[in-house]
């Protein structure tokens, strides 16, 4: 294995630690991993949920809400239809929960046992026999071109929250809200089905205001040696819908001249510090064409410590400006947008919806980077106190309570538990998990859940063992490039599961294939990005689609053939990307006298850890081996150590790494050691442990 450590500038490191008040170490990480610039630094930096970027620059938002309001209004029932998975059964269930608390009258569903993925022609029939007027689909809808038109025909309004990639044509729905459009205006493409569903939630809290599709304007005027410079921005729902900048010679033809002038005669015009504004309207002879309403007294009453402070000085105070040199327009602007939070209470909101979003991203490994870091963290956070009781109870058995729970505890012991319900075609037994009110119910659901998990992991035990020699044996047909496995013993509800194992062994996309009667449906997984490799095939799907990494299809029985000839072709002239040796970054050396406790916090500092963002890598030269001992389940496979590095002796694990132990190293032996660092619990002890990933002599 290479290790890969990018030299650092002394000074660069010790200058940047200043500017930002961090230590050695956290800043040679941001150097390293590139984290340098204002955006990158303040969702690693900070967790203010004023970060999150704004619902309503989804360009179909607006209508989204003013739809589901109408709906509740007219006392029309809203059915939502999601996925079996855990994204989607969380969004299924915040979705849920949301429209009830305006007084909707709701109706859900997921698809259940042999049930097709996503909407079918079928279910927009049941729901328009059902009077069905609006339905809103959650972590899908995005290909369903035929099915929404189909809705359209029987009256059915369709709403789609959606984070799946989008086809060329996009379907007719009255709103599509999905980040992949390639024409949306949302600046994060990576959010979950459940982050998306989110964003309604934020923004249907914010149409509650008077604001609400209310233009506001703004004007910051600043004298500059002998001139003006004027800035006017409208704002609607918070989001920038028009910018003005003039610049005004003193003594020129006055205020009126300007096109600001004619943009804010009779609207509603906000300042900050109006007396000092309205001195620079009178040396420009612009005294008197508006009214000018002062924020200044709102700001100091919500945030006493900016009271008396201009908009430099508080663009260094906030936490979310301090990274970049904005304008102090843009000051203004990030100071209304957190006063308006405040008024709204929708730090609150928040709080009661983030944990199912952070499940979700989890869940259906979204990239832990920009807005998803601070919906992860905080969501861990919200499930920390354990506030929905069916969630509570899982983390009770699972034992993961009072504890600070990572992003491993969910994705190891709460996802798979939740995603075998689905799996195993009962879906809907999680979504009961969130839905149960009392204690044996909720006890009920859980020893199903589990029982469900148990079924799940015999079935793929006993699969596997017809799986694999397949898979090796697709590699001849493919050059090793792809591997391709299909059978009518494999059940659809584990085809995702075998094809990221198979991944997992053989590093390379795989797809396994469950054969039906009449149908096919497999998964593919890959361990990196073939967006578009599906379309290749997409004239004999009847459906399709999903993420870079992850995809699922199905089509006829009876086309099967036709596609394996199809994929086997196209795998001969298929290009993966250059595979070399192993190699690994490391975020930071550490002396053997700094690997001392305090590390964990730096740990801390840049979580959460997952897709897009792994866990930190360190190196330390010099620590020496004081026990050895081999360990593993059913055979030896796995070394536990204990050790020496200055003052501190670390208890460390090394998996796989059996058959290197008396040959690579020993015990007694001095080694260098990259690893990652981290809590391990045990019988209720919580200590700090090492986890190596290579070791040299």
């Amino acid at each position: 294995m290479i290790w890969e450590k990018t030299e650092l500038n002394p000074d660069e490191v010790r200058e940047i630690a200043r500017r930002y008040d961090l230590d050695l170490i956290s800043t040679a990480v941001l150097i390293r991993r590139d984290y340098l610039d204002g955006e990158s630094l303040r969702f690693i930096l900070e967790n203010d949920p004023l970060l999150l970027h704004n619902p309503f620059l989804f360009q179909d938002m607006g209508k989204a809400i003013k739809r589901i309001h109408r709906a509740v209004s007219e006392g029309q029932t809203i059915q939502i239809f999601g996925d079996r998975d855990v994204d989607g059964i969380t969004s299924t269930i915040l979705l849920r929960e949301v429209l009830q608390g305006l007084g909707a009258q709701v109706r859900w569903q997921i698809p259940v046992g042999e049930d097709d993925y996503g909407l079918t022609l079928q279910v927009v029939d049941a729901f328009a026999a059902e009077g069905c007027k609006l339905l809103i689909t959650v972590d899908c809808g995005i290909s369903n071109n035929e099915e929404i038109a189909r809705a359209a025909e029987l009256g059915i309004d369709t709403i789609v929250l959606d984070h799946h990639n989008p086809p060329e044509q996009l379907p007719e729905a009255l709103a599509i809200v999905d980040p992949k459009c390639r024409d949306s205006a949302y600046p994060f493409r990576d959010l979950s089905g459940c982050g998306v569903v989110a964003k309604l939630a934020v923004a249907l809290a914010f149409s509650a205001a008077p604001i609400f599709d209310t233009p506001i304007w703004f004007l910051h005027v600043q004298p500059a040696n002998d001139t003006f410079n004027i800035e006017a921005v409208r704002l609607v729902n918070l989001v920038v819908e028009e910018r003005i900048v003039d610049t005004l010679p003193a003594g020129g033809l006055g205020f009126a001249g300007t096109r600001c002038s004619g943009k804010l005669k009779g609207n509603r015009v906000l300042v900050y510090d109006r007396e000092a504004q309205l001195r620079f309207l009178r040396e420009m002879n612009g005294e008197g064409e508006f009214e000018l309403e002062d924020i200044q007294p709102n700001i100091a009453a919500i945030f006493p410590e900016f009271a008396g402070k201009s908009l430099i000085r508080i663009r260094e105070m906030m936490g979310t400006l301090r990274f970049e040199r904005r304008a102090e327009m843009d000051v203004l602007l990030e100071l209304y947008t957190a006063i308006t939070w405040r008024k709204l209470d929708l730090h609150t909101i928040l709080e009661t919806i983030v944990d199912l979003a952070a499940l979700g991203t989890i869940a259906d490994l979204m990239p832990l980077v920009n807005e998803n870091k601070i919906i992860v963290r905080r969501g861990l956070e919200v499930m920390s106190r354990m506030r929905r009781s069916g969630l509570r109870e899982l983390l009770i058995r699972q034992n993961l309570h009072g504890r600070r729970l990572t992003t491993k505890d969910i994705s190891w012991h709460i996802t798979p538990v939740l995603n075998s319900a689905g799996r195993m075609g009962e879906p809907q037994r999680a979504a009961e998990l969130f839905l149960s009110d009392t204690q044996e119910d909720i006890e009920g659901v859980i020893d199903s859940i589990l029982q469900l998990n148990r079924q799940r992991k015999q079935l793929g035990d006993k699969v596997w063992d017809t799986c694999f020699p397949r898979a090796r044996a697709s590699l001849e047909r493919t050059a090793g490039k792809l591997v391709f496995v299909a059978d009518a013993s494999i059940r659809r509800g584990i085809t995702g599961i075998l094809a990221a194992r198979l991944v997992s062994f053989f590093k390379i996309p795989s797809i396994v294939v469950s054969l039906g009667e009449s149908k096919a449906v497999g998964s593919l997984r890959s361990p990196y990005p073939v967006g578009g490799f599906l379309d290749l095939f997409a004239e004999y799907f009847l459906n399709y689609g999903g993420h870079d990494r992850a995809a699922g299809f199905s089509l006829p029985a009876d086309l099967f053939e036709q596609f394996e000839t199809r994929f086997f072709q196209i795998a001969q002239t298929y290009t993966p990307p250059d595979r070399e040796e192993a190699k690994i970054s490391v975020d930071a050396e550490v002396p053997p006298a700094y690997l001392n406790p305090e590390l964990i916090k730096i740990v801390e500092t840049f979580e959460p850890y997952g897709e897009g963002c792994p866990p930190l890598v360190f190196l330390t030269r010099g620590v020496r081996i004081e026990r050895v001992e081999i360990v593993g389940r059913k055979e030896p496979a796995h070394v536990k150590m204990l050790l020496a590095a200055d003052r501190y002796k670390w208890p460390a694990v090394y998996w796989n790494a059996a058959p290197r132990a008396g040959k690579d190293f020993d015990l007694n032996d001095t080694v260098d050691i990259v690893f990652r660092l981290n809590r391990n619990y045990f019988m209720n002890t919580e200590t700090l442990q090492l986890t190596i990933l290579d070791l040299k002599r």
